[in-house]
Order: structure tokens, then C-alpha cells, then sequence
């Protein structure tokens, strides 16, 4: 017989969005129980995807002395063979220091922490066994953040030595010299650009014409120039008809006919939500294609108190946007609607070198709404920071309402750009307009001038505009 305890609330799954979610409703007074199989705090987001992959790609860019080729006199680049452990090193140490922080935090906030599988008796109710025990959980709210894996499409060997998922990329044990990325998604674009830092030839292949269409076009195209320059061979419109492996050489060949000949292959078409093993149908929740739960703007699902938040519920599926799904989740839950912000903004980043970074709407978006707009730009060599850094390519994008210049959409390229985008973030928030960039003191060298620089810009070639204009109609 399993024994059964009663909670406000029981979250599945221990990712960003399920920690942010269970310990945003025991702030609230919430009796709180989180259930994860693994022992391991922080899901994908810390132990095989957002903090490993982006440790890997700082990894790289230090050992490749990427950030410094610009250097006068100085050569940093890599003059040994690079093994896995020198990369892995600190990304290890990296993943158990925030499984550690997780843990304390958890049990900061007085959150019951369950090692074991959990399924689904009810709406109500769920099972959780391990391999030692079995109990059931009673809770009146439900949180489902079980995260996502990857996808793996038929026709790929995983079996065979040398080709990967985005999980098992991390297992290497030695450094390919030519690696075929399928798929130029966020996860594939990252990959290809770090181990492209790192000197492997690398093959980036995918279905779309354009890379990241949810970004703004002009960083887009951007973006590509820029993966083009490093030596990445793209491969834009294809698919892969078939992949084959012999020794240590792996032959792609893509419906044109084209024949991609590397030393590992990474599968990156996409993600499937951890949805299979809930036995949803006993809580009367039902799935989409690939796993995914239908939500409201609440977060809850068809069944009123089951929510969801982070990758079950699809795009984006950033650890970033997970958390504050989870956050505003649980605090319509258990809170009330004054705790909820007005506007809730979610930002995206894309660690490719150069990173990309955007909050609010692309120009695109703005153009088809048939909003009057118009654009501030700020180029990084034109900055003393960016002049600095050697950031050659990397530009400010801003996007503002033409009639009271009031802030609409803010995105970046280039090193450091997901942490400057949160300026324009805060800005588009706080409902500003362009004026607060103008007005404001900015430390130099900075990258955050840039925003000031935009804005100075936008103003005179604007007052240029309505100068002329009078002009013209007195004449």
C-alpha cells in the first residue's frame, strides 16, 4: 500500500521552470512537493544543455583565442591538440556547483524534494516510485515541467560511433576534425559555432532558406554573413536523404544529390517534450505532436488546475522563458493578479558567435501590423567598447513607434548582446520612449552607449526630416 501526503501544490520536474515554479508558490505560503527521476537539480537547463553548451562555448572561445586574434603582436590561438577533457574540465565544474546551489535553494524555501518517476492517477493524485519506494501524492494544483529531449529523426545510425544527439554531443571523447550539423536551429547554430572555433570543419545543414526566422531579418542575415566568415560551409534548403557510416568517415547525402563527407554527425532537429510516461490520459490532459501541452495565458491546461510552463509548452523553450512561466504561473495561483507584471516581455538569446539577442517585436512583425515606425542603429565599431572587444560586425537594431517614439523591439549581435538587450527590456516595460536613452548618463566604454548612441542618431535624422519639411511648406 503507497503512502499518501497532501500538498497545495506538486511540481514535476526540476528544470528552471519547476524550481522557479515551486519556490515561487512556497514563498507564497504554498505547502510545496517537487518530483524529479533524477537526483540532480537544474533538468536539461544545468546539467546537458543551456549551462553546459554555453560553458563549452566559453571554453572555446578562450582556448581558441578567438577574442583575442585582434590583438596587435599577441597570438593566442590554440597550437595543441585540444582533448575533450580540457573542454569538459570546466563545465563540469561548472554543473555541480549550481546542482549545489539548487539543492540549498530548495531547501531555502522549505520545498520537499522526491527522487522518482511520477505518473498520473487522477487530476488530483500522482504516483511517485523509485526504485526503493512508492508513495502517492495528493495535491490541489498540479505544475507539469517535465523539460524536453532531443529529437531524433529515423534515419540517422545513433548507434554508431560518431553520430550524436544534442545530448550525447557532450560525450565525445576527442575533437572530430569535420563535423555535419542537421539542423540550423538554435541548438544546431550554437554547436556549429563553437566547434567551428575550434578549428573542426563544419558542415551546417538545414530545410529553411533563412537561418533563425524568428529573428529580426537584418540580424538574421547578419548572423549568417558572420557564420559564413568563420568557415562554416551552410547548406540552406536541403535534407538529409541519407547517412551513412564506414570506419571513421560518415557520407550525408542530401536530396540534391550533394555528398557531405565528415568524421561526426550532430542531430539537431529539434525537441520532444518529456510528456510519454505521465499517463496524462488518467489526469484527462492530452498532448500535441511531439509531447507538447496546449496552455492558456495562465498557464493552465485544458484541466483547470494543471499547469504547465518551460519546454512542454513549445516555443521559445529558453530556461530563461521557462522560469518566468513557471513564476507567473504559480503567482496567479497562489498570489493575485497585482503581483503579476502589466507586460510580460520575454527575451530571446542565441549563443552563436556572434551571439544574437532580442525582446519585443522584429521589424518584420511591425511592418505587417502596419505600425508607422522607425529604426535607431548603433554599429559596435563605432563604440569605444566595441573598438576594444574587436567586434567588427556587431550592431544595435532599435525599433520605435514613429508618432511618440515609444520603444516596440531591441536586437543585438555581437559579443555581449544577451546581456544588452535587457536594456532595451527594462525600457520597452516601463513603456519609454526614445528620450530616456537620450537623457541618460552611460559609463564608457560601454556597450550600453550604444542605446544612446541609437537614440541621438533616430532624434537628429528625425528633426532633420520635420526640418525639411517646414522648409519646403513655407516655401
Amino acid at each position: 500500500m503507497m503512502m499518501q501526503n497532501k500538498y497545495d501544490l506538486a511540481v514535476i520536474g526540476a528544470g528552471p521552470a519547476g524550481i522557479v515554479g515551486a519556490t515561487t508558490a512556497a514563498s507564497l505560503g504554498a505547502r510545496v512537493v517537487l518530483v524529479d527521476r533524477f537526483g540532480d537539480l537544474g533538468g536539461a537547463g544545468a546539467n546537458t544543455g543551456t549551462v553546459p553548451s554555453k560553458t563549452l562555448r566559453e571554453t572555446a572561445l578562450t582556448l581558441s583565442g578567438t577574442r583575442s586574434r585582434d590583438l596587435y603582436g599577441v597570438d593566442l590561438s590554440l597550437r595543441r591538440e585540444t582533448t575533450v577533457a580540457d573542454l569538459m574540465r570546466r563545465e563540469h565544474a561548472v554543473k555541480e556547483a549550481l546542482n549545489r546551489m539548487l539543492a540549498q535553494l530548495v531547501e531555502a524555501s522549505s520545498v520537499e524534494f522526491i527522487v522518482g518517476d511520477a505518473h498520473f492517477e487522477d487530476a488530483h493524485n500522482i504516483s511517485v516510485r523509485s526504485d526503493t519506494t512508492s508513495r502517492l501524492v495528493h495535491a490541489e494544483k498540479i505544475l507539469i515541467s517535465t523539460g524536453s529531449s532531443p529529437h531524433r529523426p529515423a534515419g540517422f545510425p545513433f548507434d554508431k560511433p560518431g553520430v550524436y544527439d544534442s545530448d550525447t554531443i557532450l560525450e565525445l571523447e576527442t575533437i572530430p576534425k569535420s563535423l555535419a550539423v542537421v539542423g540550423a536551429g538554435a541548438v544546431g547554430s550554437e554547436y556549429a559555432c563553437t566547434f567551428a572555433a575550434l578549428g573542426t570543419k563544419v558542415h551546417l545543414i538545414d530545410s529553411r532558406d533563412v537561418l533563425l526566422p524568428f529573428l529580426d531579418s537584418e540580424v538574421s542575415d547578419s548572423l549568417a554573413r558572420a557564420i559564413r566568415a568563420s568557415g562554416i560551409e551552410m547548406h540552406g534548403g536541403e535534407r538529409v536523404a541519407e547517412c551513412t557510416g564506414a570506419g571513421d568517415e560518415i557520407t550525408l547525402r542530401l536530396e540534391s544529390g550533394c555528398i557531405v563527407q565528415t568524421q561526426a554527425v550532430l542531430v539537431a532537429a529539434g525537441r520532444r517534450s518529456n510528456t510519454t510516461s505521465l499517463n496524462l490520459a488518467a489526469a484527462g490532459v492530452t498532448a500535441e505532436e511531439r509531447g507538447d501541452l496546449k496552455v492558456d495565458e495562465h498557464y493552465r491546461t485544458a484541466v483547470p488546475n494543471i499547469y504547465a510552463a518551460g519546454d512542454v509548452i513549445g516555443f521559445p523553450a529558453l530556461a530563461s522563458t521557462g522560469m518566468q512561466q513557471a513564476r507567473r504561473a504559480m503567482t496567479l495561483a497562489f498570489g493575485t493578479a497585482d503581483d503579476v507584471p502589466v507586460r510580460d516581455i520575454l527575451p530571446s538569446a542565441v549563443y552563436t558567435i556572434p551571439e544574437v539577442a532580442m525582446a519585443g517585436d522584429t521589424e518584420q512583425a511591425v511592418h505587417a501590423a502596419g505600425i508607422d515606425y522607425i529604426v535607431g542603429r548603433a554599429q559596435y565599431t563605432n563604440n569605444p567598447r566595441g573598438c576594444i572587444i574587436g567586434e567588427k560586425e556587431g550592431f544595435l537594431k532599435l525599433i520605435f513607434r514613429r508618432e511618440d517614439l515609444k520603444l516596440l523591439g531591441v536586437h543585438a549581435i555581437g559579443e555581449h548582446a544577451s546581456e544588452l538587450v535587457h536594456i532595451g527590456l527594462i525600457a520597452m516595460t516601463a513603456d519609454c520612449d526614445a528620450t530616456v536613452f537620450s537623457k541618460l548618463c552611460f559609463n564608457v566604454p560601454t556597450l550600453g552607449a550604444l542605446y544612446q548612441d541609437a537614440t541621438w542618431r533616430l532624434i537628429n535624422e528625425r528633426a532633420q526630416m520635420f526640418s525639411a519639411v517646414s522648409k519646403w511648406t513655407l516655401t
